[in-house]
């Protein structure tokens, strides 16, 4: 069984993708927070990590960064959830780690649960891959013109 680590500081948030994904098969820990998240890393060594990213202590991008220090963690993938995010962050995610994936809130359960079983499925990694390429080439284009036209 697929462990998968929840954090978000919303608890409705964590309940919610809880229920979809252990609906699924998949172990479902969580924490509130960042700094929490990193230490449940390394206690429960799931194989997914869900991660909002605006949360008090650590941000998301914090956590990331400091995960992908460690060679024990640096493979671990990640799932951002964010309202927050711009573009510029979405693609910054995607484009700057094999790893990472991006998915905006709000979102649905059932959809998110549907990402994380292709993301951890080989047989399906590849497909995941190129939509995330298609995805990656679309923000890229976006933030171009964004940056075009503030010139």
């Amino acid at each position: 069984m697929k462990k998968i680590l929840v954090v978000d500081d919303e608890p409705s948030i964590r309940r919610l993708l809880n229920v979809a994904l252990s609906s699924r098969g998949f172990e479902v820990v969580e924490a509130e927070d960042g700094l929490l998240a990193m230490g449940m890393v390394a206690a429960e060594k799931p194989d997914l990590i869900v991660l909002d990213v605006m949360m008090p202590g650590l941000t998301g991008h914090q956590v990331h960064d400091r995960l992908r220090q460690k060679p024990e963690t640096k493979e671990i993938p990640i799932l951002f959830l964010s309202a927050a995010g711009t573009f510029e962050e979405q693609h910054r995610e995607i484009a700057s780690d094999p790893y990472s994936d991006y998915l905006p809130k709000p979102f649905k359960p059932s959809e998110v649960a549907d990402h994380i079983a292709a993301m951890l499925d080989p047989a399906r990694r590849g497909a995941v891959e190129r939509e995330r390429g298609r995805r990656e080439a679309k923000l890229s284009k976006i933030v171009e013109i964004m940056h075009r036209d503030r010139e």
